[in-house]
């Protein structure tokens, strides 16, 4: 493929960013209300996280001590005293929580009060696969915001030990699935190549892909080996290779489908290296063709994802991640830098 700079569009992420500031360390997610008036403008949880998940991640980071000082109070001030959880209304606490605490290592502290919210799971092999095994594994994508920030939580906030993780692989290890190589073991096997839920209500694969992929960031930050990487390139290729195979806009949004597929193909690869290793490179570079061609296309100023920070997160750790795994082929005027490399969960 052919070399693409996106330095430009590095520029206008952090203007993007800097117009979300509103002082004291704390940051706006949105600007603007939506047509259906469901927006909280002003300072939220995945506003402050995220500011400082992308200026990481562009390398944009460094501040002055007085300003790293706010910017950790704006986030640890939104933690539950008594529980130790963030509560945001478009998702799960456990989501919300995680996603917080994870923002918050990339500053070297950790939450102030333990995450007792989610206590049980740590001290209870039961509780803990109670979890997993309730979680509904026909929409498996809004699901792994639990089953992924449990750990991700945990760990980011210097929780975890040693039986905890390991009770938690265990489970995923056994309730992996050897056909598509995602979770869970007779259920995405099930999952159809479409960009919509079948008659029954299951999503399609792309779905479990998505949810996948947030178990296979907790892997990875464990050096924990995926069960079936050749099957997850497996499943990866048809996707983006499918007509209507993933998400119907995938690879012409700002949002999250994108790092999703990207980090679990080009992980999978690196546990599986000469499996179908030119159509892998293939299928990452006509991803890496189509995205960057859309990113350019898009009006900073004014496109409503990428004045969502939580949204241009997504694209933003995409874009990295296709740095990496394209070496020479995407410039910016610094490297960048993915989060999920130093700490899981986004």
């Amino acid at each position: 493929m052919n070399v693409v700079d996106m330095s430009g569009f590095v520029r206008s992420i952090l203007k993007v960013v800097e117009s979300h500031y509103l002082g004291n360390g704390a940051y706006c997610r949105w600007l603007w209300q939506d047509e259906m008036g469901r927006r909280r403008l002003g300072v939220n949880e995945y506003g402050c996280a995220d500011a400082a998940n992308i200026l990481y991640t562009i390398d944009e980071f460094v501040c002055s001590e007085e300003e790293r000082a706010a910017r950790i109070s704006a986030l640890r001030s939104m933690q539950d005293p008594e529980t130790g959880m963030f509560t945001e209304e478009t998702h799960h606490t456990i989501h919300t929580t995680a996603h917080c605490a994870a923002a918050i290592e990339l500053f070297d502290v950790r939450p102030i009060y333990p995450i007792k919210g989610l206590h049980r799971y740590l001290n209870s092999k039961d509780e803990l696969y109670a979890l997993l095994d309730g979680l509904d594994w026909k929409n498996p994508w809004p699901q792994s915001h639990q089953g992924a920030g449990v750990y991700a939580a945990l760990t980011n906030s210097g929780e975890a030990n040693r039986e905890f993780c390991d009770n938690y692989f265990e489970w995923f290890r056994e309730n992996a699935d050897p056909v598509t190589g995602f979770w869970k073991k007779g259920e995405s096997d099930k999952a159809k190549l479409s960009d919509h839920n079948d008659e029954t209500g299951r999503g399609p694969l792309f779905t479990y892909m998505a949810g996948g992929f947030h178990y296979i960031f907790n892997h990875e930050h464990a050096h924990q080996p995926m069960p079936y990487p050749e099957k997850v390139i497996d499943s990866c290729i048809d996707m983006i290779n499918a007509d209507r195979g993933c998400h119907p806009r995938f690879m012409k949004m700002i949002g999250f489908v994108e790092i999703d597929w990207l980090y679990c193909i080009n992980r999978a690869r690196r546990q599986a290296p000469v499996y179908r290793a030119e159509e892998v490179q293939a299928a990452i570079e006509k991803f890496a063709s189509i995205f960057t061609d859309y990113l350019l296309s898009v009006d900073a100023e004014k496109d409503d994802e990428m004045n969502d920070l939580h949204m241009l997160f997504g694209a933003v750790c995409a874009l990295a991640e296709l740095q990496a795994a394209l070496p020479g082929k995407i410039l910016t005027e610094k490297p960048l830098r993915l989060v999920l490399n130093r700490r899981p969960f986004i």
